[in-house]
């Protein structure tokens, strides 16, 4: 792999090392997450799996779990499940 960038079709990261750590529930429309060799981390589409890619830092993935787990994204949900 050449260079690893935002928006670039996830098939070219391998097929290897995607994981959904927040699937179940929902219809199969799952976020599948992989960790770089550089420490970034890559989530896609799990059905798109040849679609593109967003690719953040490990402090950018830190920020938003942190933030998610104190009620900070919680704006994304529908009313109906805050």
């Amino acid at each position: 792999m050449d260079r690893i960038y935002n928006g670039m079709r996830a098939t070219d990261l391998g097929s290897e090392g995607w994981h959904k750590p927040w699937s179940g529930g929902n219809g199969g429309n799952c976020v599948e997450a992989m960790r770089l060799h550089d420490g970034r981390v890559a989530l896609r589409q799990s059905d798109d799996p040849e679609g593109p890619a967003l690719i953040y830092t490990s402090g950018e993935i830190l920020a938003f779990i942190e933030g998610a787990k104190a009620g900070q994204a919680d704006f994304l949900l529908p009313e109906w499940k805050r």
